[in-house]
């Protein structure tokens, strides 16, 4: 039986013996926590370098009619924008359009600029889509870091790019076992803890950080502090990478991502695959959704669950080696 709908009880049995099994100090818990925290803390210091509200003008183009709005330069977000335009435009959009460039709806905005809101229905949801498939894998992974007791350390490592095409959402992790298969009522779990976080409509936030400040946040996690430096040399600054905050959970991504998790509407976690990386073995979970307000009927959203369910041909991760080693593959980076 699962205990509060939770990995709890269940995964225990997939552990070595004890002799073998070397219990890790840290804690999901506790790691979760700091990041929060220092995340926090790096948004109040931010902030804080602000200290002259200066305006600006946003040409906005889009339904019911185009318009011009007065905002704050580096503190109003088109998120903002959208609470002065109309509710259906708040709670539709996906993204942002800022001078043709696409954009997280709680970005702030930097100057002068023209905004369109992007959803789901428009003629062409390229890029809502791409966002989507991606804040997927990032709620994949903050529910991997939340679903098992804290004597199993989740080290989440990557997800390959989003890509619609390939069936399903993923998200690589070690889960410090050596073998899962897992059960139709441990995968519905899953599942629901993905349904929990979506009604709790937390949104993406998006906070710039110095490299530096992301190895402090994922000093715990060697895939990250792998993927960090190589994200940050890659950057327009040449130093900073990108995480996001939903809920207590923070992530590295160079985004963009959803507005908020409540544009999940259906959701399933469908599959484990054991796949193996220059690391070791690692856990490739994969899941399917619709955005909210999209309906399929059983028979129909069975045949995407089916497909989800076969291995997601998604570039595996790899890691550059230390100075010491020689060449080889890039790492994976989300």
């Amino acid at each position: 039986m699962l205990a509060s709908r939770r990995l709890a009880a269940c995964v225990p049995r997939f552990l070595p013996p004890a002799c073998t099994y070397h219990r890790q100090a840290l804690t999901n818990t506790a790691v979760k926590k700091k990041r929060s925290q220092l995340f926090t803390q790096e948004a109040q210091r931010q902030a804080a370098l602000i200290t002259d509200v200066e305006k600006i003008e946003v040409q906005y183009e889009g339904h019911p009619e185009n318009c011009t709005l007065v905002m704050n330069k580096c503190m109003s977000t088109p998120y903002n924008c959208a609470q002065h335009i109309t509710q259906m435009i708040l709670e539709r959009s996906v993204l942002a359009e800022v001078d043709g460039q696409v954009w997280d709806i709680h970005r702030p905005l930097e100057d002068n600029c023209t905004l369109r809101f992007l959803h789901f229905r428009q003629s062409d949801p390229y890029y809502a889509n791409k966002a989507f498939w991606r804040s997927m894998s990032v709620m994949l992974g903050a529910v991997l870091e939340s679903a098992f007791k804290d004597n199993l350390y989740v080290e989440l490592c990557s997800y390959p790019s989003p890509n619609v095409r390939t069936g399903s959402f993923v998200y690589d992790a070690d889960l410090k076992i050596p073998s899962w298969e897992p059960t139709k009522e441990e995968l519905r779990t899953l599942s629901a803890e993905m349904v929990k976080l979506s009604m709790a409509a937390h949104p993406f936030e998006r906070l710039e950080v110095d490299a530096s400040v992301a190895l402090k946040m994922f000093a715990d996690n060697k895939f990250k502090t792998h993927q960090i430096p190589q994200m940050a040399a890659q950057s327009t600054s040449g130093n900073t990478v990108v995480v996001y905050r939903i809920g207590d959970f923070v992530e590295v991504s160079r985004g963009p991502m959803i507005a908020n998790t409540s544009l999940l509407g259906k959701v399933s976690i469908v599959a484990v695959h054991p796949i193996e990386s220059s690391e070791g073995q690692l856990f490739r979970v994969q899941g399917v959704a619709l955005p909210k307000g999209f309906m399929l009927n059983h028979f129909s959203y069975g045949l995407l669950e089916k497909r989800a369910e076969q291995l997601n041909s998604g570039r595996l991760p790899a890691f550059s080696p230390t100075p010491s080693q020689p060449q080889t593959q890039q790492a994976a980076a989300p």
